[in-house]
């Protein structure tokens, strides 16, 4: 088996998890529109002790979006989960095309994220903004000078 640099490893499981937290949120929006009348009457009626808040914030946030924009929304998440699963497979294998990919994705996903802490800091968008930087400057100085 090839011996892989750890950046690389690095980067590919981040991507395949960042690929498994879209599907997992692609499936559940498109559920979630699929029983959508179903789950407004479960929230008019449920009655649950000590753990309504954050199912009542939950719930609120989910009917009060248009069914189109469920739609749209789990579709998205669902293409942009098969594009990060295939930019993994292809950092694994080293192939020229997937660090081309990642470094432009990351690339352009940098100017939104900077925008977003201008609007409002949290931690997890300092993490999220410093984790791409990190990505995208180990892809840009290891690029492959050939192709293998």
């Amino acid at each position: 088996m090839k011996k892989r640099p750890l950046g690389l490893v690095a980067i590919v499981f981040y991507k395949a998890f960042t690929a498994m937290l879209l599907m997992v949120t692609s499936i559940a929006l498109l559920l979630t529109l699929k029983n959508y009348q179903n789950l407004e009457v479960f929230s008019e009626n449920y009655v649950l002790e000590g753990k309504s808040i954050i199912i009542d914030w939950v719930l609120n946030k989910v009917l009060n979006l248009n069914p189109r924009t469920l739609a749209f929304s789990g579709i998205g998440a669902g293409v942009y989960a098969i594009v990060t699963t295939i930019e993994a497979v292809g950092l694994w294998y080293e192939k020229r095309w997937a660090h081309v990919l990642v470094l432009v994705l990351v690339g352009i996903s940098i100017v939104p994220e900077i925008y977003e802490l201008i609007r409002g800091f949290s931690a997890i968008k300092i993490f999220i903004l410093v984790l791409n930087l990190a990505v995208f400057a180990y892809l840009f100085r290891t690029f492959p000078k050939h192709s293998k």
